[in-house]
């Protein structure tokens, strides 16, 4: 059986209870490492899907000739 898909917002959901439960600093060592090592992934995980999305973007973003056109967000939205 597959594993369920973990959507990137429920990555940053977990990622956010992980920073919270480190910053209270009750849990043991074992515990905050375990968290920490998660953390780390999760950063990963997220970090490569937003790679993607802006990968994506680029390649939808073509000029006249074709080639990628890299424009700042804050320019597309004008």
């Amino acid at each position: 059986m597959a594993a369920k898909k973990v959507t990137f917002e429920q990555q940053l959901e977990r990622l956010e209870e992980i920073v919270s439960l480190l910053e209270r600093g009750d849990a043991q060592l074992a515990d905050s490492l375990a968290l920490f090592e998660e953390g780390t992934k999760l950063i990963a995980a997220c970090s490569k899907q937003l790679d993607q999305a802006e990968q994506q973007v680029v390649k939808l973003m073509k000029g006249a000739d074709g080639a990628p056109v890299e424009l700042p967000f804050s320019d597309a939205e004008e």
